[in-house]
């Protein structure tokens, strides 16, 4: 720095601070959606606990009111009726039965926020300094929430159970002449909270208290939520920033508007794209209605579909021969001399270098990057990596690693492999490289730091590898997300993020990869997001319109499609896709807040409607085309094999990272997604060799056993390097009585 220009340096030093300050926003904003978060867990789980408790007290409550309908239904005169339900809830027990119907009441619909306040009350002195050191702000028009938080802040030492939250004004000149002035807008309170902060069950009757606890409770999930869907943003934030504000302005929006939508092949205005969605689903919905009949594969019963399993696709007779010749003529290798082998087909390493562009040289910088790839992405690490080589120093390697690999350093090489792979001819035969498939794995974490959560699905503190794995089997891009947040939110990121000659256009995921918005989204970016959805036939099949009917599958479908919410929102929708394709705004930061449910976001609901009409759409197809069914499964396949591959080659560290810095995480990710390519390659090359030295062998060799064949091998792989026995070896010799005490020092002399 002292080398540089001073206003040079100022200016440096200020882009730090900018950063820095706005990352530790970030964090501190991420701290608080994850204390809430784990609370709310913690409550759904407490209100569970107690519905097994009281599960005696509901046994008594029916059978009390089948005994007051038994009483009732009688025989006899109105007074002997009378007397019978007199003698069953009259008096004192009839108030404890309202008493506990009510009690039961309270938590129907799964109505657990009574509990929230439990769980957040150890954090509250932590929860009340966030918001005291974030600038939180409404992006719309409804500011309720502000004026809680601010409310909030000014009762946080009050003691009491219940608050005023009016304030008395006089009137006019009689002294009795006085009116109540609320303190606080309550409008923005969800309706399953009302009950916990008001002492009226009525929402029109305005109350003069409320519950402190349950009020406080409610101000901190309901940021959480907003924070989430966009409704409320934080000044000075960037993943919790503003999303319009990194729009394209609409005097932008205007000048593209024509050349983007030739390109896109999207209508200029509203009404000419409801109409070529409308005639798509309609004349999808017919075909599949028309065809259903001869679909033997397909079923519904009592409005649900049922697809019959797939018939396994046969294999190819030639297939056993030629796997047992790769056995035999794959050459064992260990991890270090393949990524050397890569390195000097391709020269990877030539995007690592001094990152200030100020160091000194190394020598031997090839060695030491595979070095630093092996260390990292194997997940080694440096001491281990040291110990094992012997040729390198653990700080070497760890400087190595600080001052001279980036994460987007890594990409480059990466997408460099990837364009080399995709030359090779035997690829082209598993696939076009024209589709991917997106799947997250589970990484192992400390549980002390930002990035780790206790997944639900997979059990333990971890965070989530999430891959695009082309239909070739090259993985093109990685990422290290939060276990906490829908996969599916990053499975468009690719189109920015992936500059390699792979380019598909269809992406593949399993249920985690989509939503109502994400179809939305991934329709107007031109991408076919065709997804192995669990449960699927829980999900709505919309109507073209309410008039629409068919013979054979109207009982799939319920509502129609809001068109009218289409239309009017259509140029926010457009505009979110050219800031998308401008580079403004990744894809990810958006779904973040579209994928969060907001009755005011009117966005979300647009985005959503569109996306619940263009998963119809897939759903229809899905339904009729069995082929269709059979490569969403085999591309899903591709990403599940590919997890376990990549998890295969990061054996050190008892599959933990030992990293708590997040961007370090994303790093060592990052590095073993460059080994697994590294593999990848390495298997296609030696492949490649041996089908063409069987071929000309005079074997046979068919298309259908070359598609059955993968790059995934590591039969021939030896993970922890080679060790020598030494059989000239000589230990010291062997004695059991050398004192190890000064008493027996003593004794002995």
């Amino acid at each position: 720095m002292k080398k540089v220009e001073p206003y040079k340096r100022y200016t440096l030093a200020v882009t730090l601070l900018f950063a820095q300050f706005a990352k530790t926003i970030d964090d501190i904003g991420e701290m608080y959606t994850k204390r809430v978060a784990i609370a709310e867990n913690k409550a759904e789980k407490s209100l569970n606990d107690l519905k097994e408790r009281r599960e005696k007290q509901t046994d008594a409550l029916i059978s009390t009111l089948r005994d007051t309908v038994v009483a009732f239904q009688s025989e006899g005169s109105t007074e002997h009726r009378l007397k019978a339900l007199e003698k069953m809830i009259g008096g004192n027990r009839g108030q404890l039965v309202l008493e506990n119907c009510e009690n039961h009441l309270a938590y129907t619909g799964n109505n657990y926020f009574s509990f929230i306040w439990k769980h957040l009350k150890s954090n509250r002195s932590e929860l009340i300094k966030m918001l005291e050191s974030l600038e939180l702000k409404s992006t719309t028009q409804n500011k309720g929430l502000e004026q809680a938080i601010s409310f909030l802040l000014e009762n946080k030492n009050k003691k009491s159970e219940w608050i005023p939250i009016t304030q008395l004004n006089k009137k006019g000149d009689n002294k009795d002449d006085w009116e109540s002035i609320p303190l606080v807008d309550l409008s923005w309170v969800p309706e399953g909270w009302w009950r916990w902060i008001s002492p009226h069950r009525r929402r029109s009757i305005y109350p003069k208290n409320i519950n402190r606890r349950h009020f406080e409770a409610c101000v901190f999930y309901q940021i959480r939520n907003e924070l989430k869907s966009g409704d409320i943003c934080i000044e000075g934030s960037e993943k919790y920033a503003d999303y319009r504000k990194q729009l394209v302005s609409w005097e932008e929006y205007q000048e593209n508007l024509h050349t983007f939508c030739e390109q896109a092949g999207l209508p200029t205005n509203s009404i000419a794209f409801k109409d070529q969605v409308y005639k798509q689903l309609e004349k999808t919905a017919q075909r599949v209605n028309s065809s259903f009949p001869n679909n033997k594969a397909v079923t519904i019963r009592n409005g649900e579909p049922f697809i019959t399993k797939m018939k396994k696709k046969k294999t190819s007779p030639l297939l056993k021969a030629i796997r047992k010749r790769i056995e035999e003529k794959m050459a064992p290798i260990n991890v270090l001399d393949l990524l050397a082998d890569t390195e000097y087909w391709l020269n990877w390493t030539r995007f690592f270098g001094p990152i200030s562009g100020h160091d000194a040289k190394i020598d031997n910088p090839s060695e030491r990057y595979i070095t630093a790839t092996f260390c990292y992405g194997c997940n080694l690490g440096p001491t281990q990596t040291a110990r094992s080589l012997g040729n390198m120093d653990r700080k070497h390697i760890s400087w190595i690693n600080e001052r001279h690999v980036t994460e987007e350093n890594i990409q480059k090489a990466i997408e460099w492999i990837i364009n080399a792979y995709n030359k090779f001819n035997l690829p082209k035969y598993w696939g076009t490289g024209t589709s991917a498939s997106a799947d997250g794995t589970k990484w192992d974490l400390y549980e002390q730091n930002l990035l780790s959560e206790n997944h639900i699905r997979y059990g333990g503190y971890g965070g989530i590898g999430y891959y695009h794995v082309s239909d070739t089997y090259i993985a093109l891009f990685s990422h290290f997300i939060p276990c906490g947040v829908w996969e599916g939110v990053y499975i468009l990121d690719i189109l920015m993020k992936n500059q390699s000659d792979i380019q598909p256009d269809t992406l593949h995921s399993d249920t985690q990869g989509q939503n109502a918005p994400i179809f939305g989204l991934a329709y107007l970016l031109g991408i076919k997001l065709m997804p192995r959805i669990r449960n699927w036939k829980d999900l709505k099949f919309l109507r073209p319109s309410e008039h629409s009917t068919y013979q054979h599958i109207d009982e799939l479908f319920s509502s129609s499609i809001d068109w009218k919410l289409i239309e009017d929102h259509y140029e926010d929708m457009l505009r979110v896709v050219m800031s998308i394709k401008a580079g403004r705004i990744h894809p990810s930061t958006i779904l973040n807040k579209l994928s969060t449910y907001s009755k005011r976001n009117k966005l979300y609901q647009a985005f959503r409607e569109l996306g619940c009409a263009i998963r119809t759409l897939f759903l229809l197809n899905y339904l009729s085309d069995e082929d269709l069914r059979s490569t969403i499964q085999a591309a899903t396949n591709k990403s599940e094999s590919f997890n376990g591959f990549t998890k295969w080659l990061s054996f050190g560290g008892d599959g933990v990272i030992a990293e708590n810095n997040r961007e370090k995480q994303k790093k060592t990710i990052k590095y073993n997604h460059l080994v697994a390519n590294c593999l990848i390659f390495y298997n296609v090359f030696q492949l490649t060799h041996i089908l063409h030295e069987y071929m000309q062998e005079g074997n046979q060799l068919d298309e259908d056993a070359l598609s059955e064949l993968s790059p995934y091998l590591t039969f021939h792989v030896n993970r922890f390097g080679k060790y020598r026995l030494d059989s000239d070896r000589c230990p010291p010799d062997l004695k059991f009585d050398i004192p190890v005490s000064p008493s027996q020092l003593e004794t002995v002399s």
